[in-house]
């Protein structure tokens, strides 16, 4: 799962060396392989991924709620 390559591994490798990145995280959804996701990180933002994606999570319900007309 998040420490194993996924089916999106050579993609999340592409992604987190482009940008010179600590940390990549790639997610499809209905792509060429199906839906799937790759992880690359260091221990220590490993660690934190969950409440890397809680944050994130909630920051794109924001930004829904924020978008919805009266």
């Amino acid at each position: 799962m998040a420490y194993d390559p996924g089916k999106y591994d050579l993609l999340c490798t592409h992604v987190r060396e482009q940008t010179a990145a600590v940390a990549a995280i790639v997610i499809v959804v209905d792509g060429m392989l199906g839906s799937g996701f790759s992880v690359q990180a260091p221990p220590d933002v490993a660690d934190r991924l969950p409440e890397i994606l809680r944050s994130l999570a909630r920051q794109i319900e924001a930004s829904r709620t924020e978008r919805r007309p009266d």
